[in-house]
């Protein structure tokens, strides 16, 4: 029998973001794609919700304005 890890998935307004390393924690994924979406640095992470045979985090941004 082999065991093999499940793919993780990374979501964000609709697009999906590759993995950059399997051995990060969900939070540092976070804090790496934050290089190139900047709203990433305070958005709440959920998940894992399991797709076939990924699992898939969702980032979620607060939307609206100052006020």
């Amino acid at each position: 029998m082999t065991v093999n890890p499940a793919t993780r998935i990374f979501a964000y307004r609709g697009l999906t973001l590759p993995d950059p390393d399997c051995r990060l924690s969900p939070e540092e994924v976070k804090a790496v794609l934050a290089i190139q979406y900047p709203e990433l640095t305070t958005a709440a992470i959920n998940g894992p919700e399991v797709v076939g045979d990924k699992l898939r985090w969702e980032f979620l941004t607060a939307v609206g304005a100052k006020g």
